[in-house]
């Protein structure tokens, strides 16, 4: 491809970039608007995160068919049915998961925590509804962050680009929350170049939202902390934590101290080794065949012949040992005996 037809294709897809974060922010306000329109404050923030995950999917895979006519605009977003995809998400989950308990440890072994159990029936029924919040609410963020902006992002300034230009938009958004700091706007910026490593690496959101669902909803469901300044969605698990503010993070949570940051520093390498495989098997070169179709063998042979001489055996001669019999003489016929009589009288 020329320079020129280079530089307009990368122009093209910073432009569809442009536009598909503008589509997140008209999505977010419509599906606010909408649940506010059909559910009541308890049940509104699930069905937000529903709202926002269908109008992503749709709109992100209206402009991928009409814009780049991907023939399947929802598993290019990121979200393919391959196999093993189930097992990728598992494993994401299983990071994510690992990543929040070492955070949790020092803040038990130094300040401790204060765990209010709720086990009534209730209570139960609200923690899976909870868990159907985290879990949409991760893919949402998987989609804005990842899905088809950040594709057409790393089209015009390659995967590093978007990757920093990314956490550098989803820290800006984190700052506005209450309650951010400094450590919370740093934390942003390394979870999300942990996630989006996790999809550069499969080319699939289903290692980086298993990491996202299983960081957010650990704290908050297993562990009964805040996150990014909520304390009110784990109804069968209230943890209070109890030491010194750069430990807990106060009101905010973990994600307002210093101690994930270098925990997410730390598991980048881990996500690495554990995507080797899955990088090795959807990031491998396709090798594309082009020109014409050439005859290696026919070609040497060819120029064999001609320094050499044909090489192939020439038709066999027939040759005579013996000298060709003609045919045999023809005897006379001899009249019968009678005859010879008869004429002789």
């Amino acid at each position: 491809m020329s320079a020129a037809g280079s530089g307009g294709g990368r122009i093209r897809a910073y432009l569809q970039f442009i536009a598909a974060v503008c589509y997140f922010f008209l999505a977010q306000s419509l599906a606010r608007r909408g649940a506010q329109g059909l559910a009541g404050q308890a049940w509104a923030p699930l069905v937000e995160q529903a709202m926002l995950v269908f109008l992503l999917l749709l709109g992100y895979a209206t402009m991928g068919f009409w814009m780049d006519r991907q023939s399947s605009p929802v598993s290019a977003q990121g979200l393919p049915r391959r196999e093993g995809w189930l097992r990728e998400a598992g494993v994401g989950m299983s990071v994510g998961w690992a990543i929040a308990l070492v955070c949790v440890i020092p803040l038990v072994v130094i300040g401790g925590i204060a765990i209010v159990l709720n086990l009534q029936a209730s209570a139960w029924g609200w923690l899976i509804a909870d868990v159907a919040f985290f879990a949409l609410m991760a893919l949402a963020e998987e989609i804005a962050f990842r899905g088809y902006g950040f594709q057409r992002f790393a089209v015009a300034v390659g995967p590093i680009g978007a990757s920093l230009g990314y956490a550098a938009f989803y820290a800006i958004l984190r700052a506005m929350l209450p309650g951010a700091s400094r450590a919370s706007v740093a934390v942003a910026v390394i979870f999300n170049l942990v996630l989006s490593m996790a999809y550069v690496r499969t080319r699939a959101l289903w290692v980086s939202w298993g990491i996202n669902f299983g960081w957010k909803a650990s704290q908050a469901l297993v562990f009964g902390l805040a996150v990014s300044g909520v304390n009110s969605h784990s109804p069968v698990v209230q943890g209070d934590p109890m030491g010194p503010f750069w430990l807990t993070g106060g009101g905010f949570g973990l994600d307002g101290t210093w101690v994930p940051f270098f925990i997410f520093l730390a598991a980048m390498p881990v996500v690495y080794r554990l995507t080797r495989e899955l990088d090795y098997k959807y990031n491998a070169p396709v090798i594309v065949p082009g020109g014409m179709p050439v005859d290696l063998d026919a070609i040497a042979r060819k120029q064999h012949e001609a320094a050499m001489g044909s090489t192939e055996p020439a038709a066999p001669s027939l040759v005579q040992i013996l000298p060709v019999a003609g045919p045999p003489p023809v005897r006379p016929v001899e009249e019968p005996a009678q005859n010879q009589a008869n004429g002789t009288e």
